[in-house]
């Protein structure tokens, strides 16, 4: 999986878990809704900036953005 569609896959992810619309997460990001789509279905290369303001909106360490899903799933079992 290249890294673009996996920091997508996971801001949606938590984006779900936190009850967010992507309307609301753009209001609450910053970032438009037509970006945010294009992010979480692989479209958009985000920033290392970019990936840490969307974690910092989503109240997640910037690095649960970047984890494999089997890491997410291992840490959080541990």
């Amino acid at each position: 999986m290249d890294m673009r569609r996996l920091v997508g896959q996971n801001v949606k992810k938590v984006r779900l878990e936190k009850g967010l619309t992507q309307e609301q997460f753009s209001e609450r990001s910053g970032f438009s809704q037509q970006y945010l789509s294009g992010l979480e279905t692989g479209r958009r290369n985000p920033t290392v900036v970019t990936v840490y303001e969307l974690a910092q909106a989503l109240g997640v360490s910037y690095l649960d953005l970047l984890q494999p899903p089997a890491t997410r799933a291992r840490k959080r079992s541990l």
